[in-house]
């Protein structure tokens, strides 16, 4: 008996896949060479007038270095970074040395892969299962990205959220602020983690985030000490306003850390939790008529359709008309600010975005192991989800709410 030859077969378009990979490596490996030529070109020109006493240039041209591999996401790229003599001596009595900003000395793969690895990692891929993705994505030939490049990068990653959780705020100036709660599972503890999140707009309109803390249940405590801590370290102005759920005891710890920020309560949140106490076949009505009052354009015409909410549903639906009347005045501070910012300001939608997407990540790892790894990967996938975030619309008017200038009804206020 004879064993059959088993047959391959090779699409055309698996074939024309890899010519495609192969123009772009080829492509990007020329880019790479001119961008480093340019660069130490310029370096050198820019310090071509010095000399030594017998006239001689201190800093010229020396070759390349060896070439090495670079890994990208289209694969591995072969390059020889040009090498500089620097002869100049800094103000310590050591021999100054060019580094490149393209391509550092030690650098072994680009920032893309080196952000690839969190996310997969974070997305519920396993360290197990790590070097088949990884091949998958960059060829067979990857070494150094085995499973335990994953749990030395885990450490990185705790070590990177232990230093930014004590950087100095000193610097820092924070207009809105944007707060919530989020509780994740643990696998090694008894209850579920509540996560402490804090975004911050700054006066140029970039929004950032500020903390991420674990807490008590939301509790006003857990709250006090994630301000105080902030306060501590250099967050000594208070915000114009915090936007977040009424339920959280951030409101009582706001007060006594920064007394004159205005709350503002998030519609969204004060939509389900009124929308909730009324019968299904009443909600639709309910929300539209709730619509009508954060809709409005004038905070008197806001007031009008708020009083009409409560006198239409008080008598029947007396928890959903109370549910909405105890934060009358948080739910409209919105209407003092920049009516640019209004779409910002009337619900927690800056934060709640973001964190749906962690939600969802942490559910694919079926949970964090510990605390410290819940608050790391809350950390990282925050991280970078925030180089996505948009400047607020109307930035500009920042510098006005800044100044305490008056605004009403959205417009500004003619001193």
């Amino acid at each position: 008996m004879t064993e059959s030859t088993p047959i391959i077969e090779i699409r055309p378009e698996e074939t024309a896949k890899d010519a495609l990979t192969e123009v772009l490596r080829t492509g990007a490996q020329r880019m790479l060479a001119a961008a480093l030529e340019a660069e130490v070109e310029s370096y050198v020109a820019e310090f071509a007038d010095v000399r030594d006493d017998a006239g001689h240039r201190l800093v010229v041209r020396n070759g390349h270095c060896p070439s090495r591999k670079v890994r990208t996401g289209i694969g591995p790229i072969e390059v020889a970074r040009p090498r500089v003599n620097d002869k100049r001596i800094n103000e310590d009595g050591n021999r100054i040395k060019f580094s490149s900003s393209i391509l550092p000395p030690y650098l072994r793969r680009t920032k893309a892969i080196e952000e690839l690895i969190p996310w997969l990692y974070l997305k519920g891929i396993s360290t197990g299962d790590f070097s088949d993705a990884l091949a998958s994505l960059l060829g067979t030939d990857a070494p150094g990205l085995s499973p335990t490049t994953v749990v030395r990068l885990k450490k990185v990653w705790e070590q990177d959220f232990s230093e930014w959780n004590k950087r100095d705020l000193s610097e820092k100036r924070y207009v809105y602020l944007w707060v919530d709660g989020i509780h994740f599972n643990i696998r090694l503890e008894e209850h579920r983690q509540c996560i402490l999140v804090v975004m911050g707009a700054t006066a140029d309109g970039k929004k950032e985030l500020v903390a991420v803390q674990d807490g008590y249940r939301e509790s006003e405590q857990s709250w006090k000490e994630l301000l105080l801590d902030l306060k501590a370290r250099g967050l000594d102005v208070d915000p114009k306003l915090a936007a977040g759920d009424g339920a959280l005891g951030f409101w009582k710890a706001l007060a006594q850390v920064w007394p004159s920020t205005r709350p503002q309560r998030c519609w969204c949140h004060k939509t389900a939790n009124v929308l909730n106490k009324l019968p299904k076949g009443e909600q639709p009505r309910a929300k539209a008529a709730l619509q009508e009052i954060w809709m409005a354009g004038a905070k008197a015409t806001a007031e009008k359709a708020f009083a009409l909410f409560i006198e239409k549903y008080e008598a029947k639906f007396s928890n959903a008309a109370a549910c909405l009347a105890k934060d009358k005045d948080e739910l409209l501070a919105f209407y003092d600010f920049p009516a640019e910012h209004w779409r910002h300001l009337r619900t927690t939608n800056p934060i709640e975005s973001t964190f749906a997407t962690v939600r969802l990540r942490t559910k694919r790892t079926k949970g964090s192991g510990s605390r410290v790894a819940c608050l790391t990967m809350v950390f990282k996938l925050a991280q970078a989800a925030e180089r996505k975030w948009r400047k607020l619309n109307g930035h500009e008017l920042l510098g006005d709410v800044v100044q305490g200038t008056e605004f009403k009804d959205g417009i500004k206020v003619a001193a």
